[in-house]
C-alpha cells in the first residue's frame, strides 16, 4: 500500500537523502518502497536542538533516515542514561522509544520521542514556576 503525502504549498519532506520542496499549490503524492519518509513539521534542525530530549530526537532522526541505524546508537545511549539520570520519571517515555528502535519501527520511535519532549517542557516549566 502506497504512503499518501499531502503537501501545503511550499512544503518540503525528506524523501531517503534528498529533500523535496512542493511548487506553489498543493499537491498529494503516493509514495511506494521502503525510502525512509519526513514531513517538514516531523523534522528537527541540529541548531534547534535545544534540550536534552530534543537531542535525543535528532539521534532518533538520523537513525531513521540512516542506511546504518546502528552508527547512531552510541550516541542514542549516551543522551539516554544522561537524561535517564537527571529525570527518572522520563523511564516510561524512554522505554516505549527503545521497544520501537528494536522492532525497527523507528517512525512510531520519533512519534515517542514528540511526547518525550512535550514531558521535558513540563518539567522545565514546572521547575521554573515560583
Amino acid at each position: 500500500m502506497a504512503l499518501k503525502v499531502e503537501l501545503k504549498p511550499g512544503e518540503r519532506f525528506i524523501l531517503g537523502d534528498s529533500i523535496i520542496t512542493n511548487d506553489a499549490q498543493r499537491t498529494r503524492l503516493f509514495i511506494e518502497g521502503d525510502a525512509p519518509v519526513l514531513r517538514e513539521k516531523d523534522i528537527l534542525r541540529l541548531d534547534d536542538a535545544d534540550t536534552p530530549c530534543k537531542k535525543i530526537y535528532v539521534v532518533l532522526q538520523m537513525m531513521y533516515l540512516s542506511d546504518n541505524p546502528a552508527q547512531h546508537h552510541e550516541l542514542y545511549f549516551q543522551l539516554i542514561n544522561e537524561v535517564l539520570k537527571a529525570a527518572p520519571s522520563m523511564a516510561p517515555y524512554i522505554d516505549a522509544m527503545n521497544n520501537k528502535i528494536l522492532t525497527g519501527e523507528l517512525y512510531k520511535g520519533l512519534k515517542d520521542a514528540k511526547r518525550l519532549i512535550e514531558y521535558e517542557g513540563e518539567l522545565l516549566r514546572n521547575a521554573a514556576a515560583p
